[in-house]
C-alpha cells in the first residue's frame, strides 16, 4: 500500500498533502488529551510495532504480496488521533531511511494508512462493541472486525487514488503519464491482496494483543474508554508484565522479519518502471512521469531495506528492523514528551487577572 514517488502525478500529491496537514496538526493537539506521560511509552512502542509488521509481507496468489499495518490497534488503545501520528512517522522513516514509499506520494500514504485506516478502524470498533465492558468478548470481535474493514477500506482509496491518473493524466496519444493501471486493475488488485491476506493478518494481529491486555492489564485498554465499566486485573507475575512481553514482541519480530523476503513477487503497484510488464499493459515505453519521479528520494540510508550492494539481504533486513524500530520509537517517544511538556507548561503559566471594576 505504500506508493512510490512517480505513480502518482505532482497534482494528485499536492492533494495528498494537503489532505493530511490539517489531520497533522489536528492530531498534535488531540492527542495530549490521551497520551499522558505514563502512555507515551506505549505509544512509541505500538507505532514501532507498526513499522515492524510492515516489513511482514504477506504473498497473494495473483504474483503480489501485501502487509499488515496495526493503525486500528493503535487507535483501540490510544486514540484514532494517537495512531495517525504514529502511522505517519512510521511511514516518515520507511520512505527516508528505506525508499519504502515516496517523499512527493507521502501525503496520500498517509491519508491511506494513517487516517482512513485508523478512523474507519476505529469506527467500526465502536459500532460493534457498543457498551460492552472492556472484558467483553465482543470486543475481540469488534477488533478483528475493524481492523479487517479499516485495512480494506484504506486498500479501496490506494486502488482508487492508483487507478484514476491514467484518465486525467496522460499524453496527447492518450497514453498514461504515471500509474498504468486504471480502476479496473487497481481497485480489484488492491482489494484481492487485502480481503485475502493482508486483511486477515490485521483482524488476527488486533484481537490478539486485545484479548492480550483484557487478561493482563485491562488498564492499558481503558484509557482510550472512559465510561466503559471493567474489572482490574492483576498482572500475571513480573515476569509476564505488558511490558516484559511488549520488549520480547518486538525482538521477536525482528528476529524473524526476514520471512517477508520470503514473499515472491513485489507489493502491487510498487514495481520499479523496468519491472513493468509493458506489453501486458499494452504500451511501448515507461510512462514518461512515471520514469521521471520514481526513485526522486535517493538517499535512503538502507534502500530495500537491505545494504547498497545488494549482500546479505536476511542481515540487511534485520539491520534495517532495528534501525528503524529504534529511530521511530525514539522519535514517537520526543513527540509524546515534547506534547506534554508543552501542556503542563501552558496548565502552569499564569492566566491574566480580571482588572478591578471590570463587569461581569
Amino acid at each position: 500500500m505504500h506508493i512510490p514517488d512517480g505513480y502518482l502525478s505532482p497534482q494528485t500529491c499536492a492533494v495528498g498533502y494537503a489532505a493530511a496537514a490539517p489531520m497533522w496538526y489536528t492530531a498534535s493537539r488531540r492527542v495530549t488529551k490521551v497520551v499522558k506521560s505514563r502512555n507515551v511509552p506505549m505509544l512509541a512502542v505500538l507505532a514501532a510495532v507498526s513499522f515492524l509488521i510492515m516489513m511482514f509481507n504477506v504473498p497473494i496468489p495473483d504474483g503480489t504480496t501485501a502487509h499488515a499495518v496495526g493503525g486500528t490497534l493503535i487507535a483501540i488503545c490510544l486514540g484514532p488521533w494517537a495512531a495517525t501520528i504514529a502511522v505517519s512517522v512510521a511511514l516518515l522513516f520507511q520512505a527516508l531511511l528505506f525508499g519504502d514509499g515516496g517523499v512527493l506520494t507521502y501525503g496520500f500514504n498517509c491519508i491511506n494508512m494513517a487516517v482512513i485506516l485508523p478512523f474507519v478502524g476505529y469506527g467500526i470498533y465502536r459500532l460493534v462493541a457498543g457498551r460492552a465492558a472492556l472484558s467483553s468478548g465482543r470486543r475481540v470481535v469488534a477488533a478483528a472486525v475493524g481492523s479487517y474493514v479499516g485495512i480494506c477500506t484504506a486498500a479501496l482509496a490506494c486502488g482508487t487514488e492508483l487507478g484514476i491518473q491514467p484518465d486525467l493524466f496522460k499524453s496527447a496519444s492518450g497514453a498514461p503519464l504515471y500509474c498504468p493501471y486504471h480502476l479496473s486493475q487497481s481497485v480489484p488488485a488492491m482489494l484481492l491482496a487485502h480481503l485475502t491476506a493482508a486483511g486477515l493478518v490485521e483482524a488476527v494481529l488486533t484481537a490478539g494483543v486485545v484479548t492480550y491486555l483484557q487478561r493482563a492489564d485491562i488498564g492499558r485498554l481503558a484509557i482510550n474508554h472512559p465510561g466503559i465499566a471493567f474489572e482490574a486485573t492483576e498482572h500475571a507475575g513480573r515476569r509476564l508484565s505488558p511490558a516484559r512481553v511488549a520488549i520480547g514482541f518486538v525482538v521477536i519480530m525482528i528476529a524473524l522479519c526476514p520471512i517477508g523476503l520470503l514473499a515472491p513477487g513485489g507489493a502491487f503497484g510498487e514495481d520499479a518502471p523496468s519491472a513493468l510488464n509493458l506489453h501486458k499493459l499494452g504500451l511501448s515505453t515507461v510512462p514518461t512521469g512515471l520514469s521521471k519521479y520514481y526513485g526522486l528520494w535517493s538517499h535512503a540510508l538502507l534502500g530495500g531495506y537491505g545494504f547498497h550492494n545488494g549482500d546479505h539481504p536476511n542481515i540487511g533486513y534485520i539491520v534495517s528492523a532495528v534501525v528503524g524500530t529504534a529511530v521511530i520509537g525514539l522519535v514517537i517517544f520526543l513527540i509524546g514528551t515534547t506534547l506534554q511538556w508543552l501542556l503542563r507548561r501552558r496548565a502552569a503559566s499564569p492566566r491574566p487577572s480580571t482588572p478591578q471594576g471590570a463587569g461581569a
